[in-house]
């Protein structure tokens, strides 16, 4: 399983995801922009003392995650979806 924040705009909300993959052994694919600067300072000021555990990978654009995640099977998330996650089947 992968998470993949796209433009991600709020570090805490980041964090907290960040915190869900470690515990569940979920890769996070963060895509640029981000809406914070994301280095060793703003890590700790965050409290994501367990950043260093995470597996995270970032992309300079929505281009290049699917350039190097030709394969993926992506299921968008959003408040504007016609379906809740709990309908869909993920295969």
């Amino acid at each position: 399983m992968n998470i993949v924040l796209h433009e991600p705009e709020i570090p805490f909300n980041t964090g907290a995801i960040g915190r869900t993959c470690v515990a569940t052994g979920t890769t996070l694919h963060l895509i640029e922009p981000l809406g914070f600067v994301l280095n060793d300072k703003s890590v700790k000021r965050a409290g994501m003392d367990y950043w260093d555990k995470l597996d995270v990978r970032r992309y300079m654009n929505y281009a290049e995650f699917l350039e190097k995640n030709p394969n993926a099977h992506i299921y968008f998330a959003t408040t504007k979806a016609k379906h809740v996650y709990t309908e869909v089947s993920y295969d």
